[in-house]
């Protein structure tokens, strides 16, 4: 712990000597353009990934970077960035390589998690012809961690709290990148969202009274 104190000492100092108001600014306020939703992965850092600093961008990890439309927290900061926030733009970011990923594309249990990597597995079901006809392994799961990326922004159009926002009139963009931790490069998936408008009969929401 000593370690991080230490470390936490010199990024204030270095903060101090580029701005003496660093601090005294972020205190007065968050105005974040993004929300990114990532894995928790340790390996995949939002703001540096991406370039970004302390109040540039709001943050939700969780294992896979899924969108559960029955995660409270997930939805928490989801309503929160876009109704509060009004953040402009919404990344769900997932990255080759996920040990959630590929806990879900096999059948040993982990315990607790197994309720977890459910969804992943819907994810499979959902697109088994293409995951199945992949061969190579490592492939397979490469596709496997796209697909997922794509279906958790879909979710996230399907949530009250998105469609409620695509009927305002800056409604936040949605996107799917991928993270390539072997370049350090991000991929846009570019998620076509023809694809889901098209069940709108089915998920979208009349305007609230």
């Amino acid at each position: 712990m000593e370690k991080i104190f230490e470390n936490n000492r010199k990024w204030v100092a270095d903060k101090l000597a580029e701005d003496p108001d660093y601090f005294k600014k972020m205190a007065m306020g968050q105005e974040p353009r993004y929300l990114f939703i990532g894995c928790a992965d340790s390996r995949v850092p939002a703001g540096e990934i991406t370039g970004h600093g302390p109040g540039e961008m709001f943050v939700h990890r969780n294992i896979a970077n899924m969108v559960v439309h029955t995660d409270i927290n997930m939805l928490s900061v989801l309503q929160y960035a876009v109704e509060v926030l009004k953040v402009r733009d919404i990344i769900v970011c997932g990255h080759y390589g996920c040990g959630g990923v590929a806990a879900a594309a096999g059948n040993k249990q982990f315990g607790l998690i197994d309720n977890w990597l459910r969804n992943i597995k819907d994810v499979i079901r959902l697109h088994d012809n293409e995951i199945s006809s992949i061969d190579d392994e490592q492939q397979r799961l490469r596709r496997l961690v796209e697909l997922n990326v794509v279906e958790q922004v879909r979710n996230l159009y399907k949530t009250s709290i998105i469609q409620n926002a695509m009927q305002t009139d800056n409604p936040p963009r949605l996107h799917g990148l991928v993270y390539d931790i072997s370049e350090g490069l991000l991929h846009d998936l570019k998620v076509d969202m023809d694809t889901i408008q098209r069940y709108d009969s089915i998920y979208k929401l009349a305007v609230a009274e």
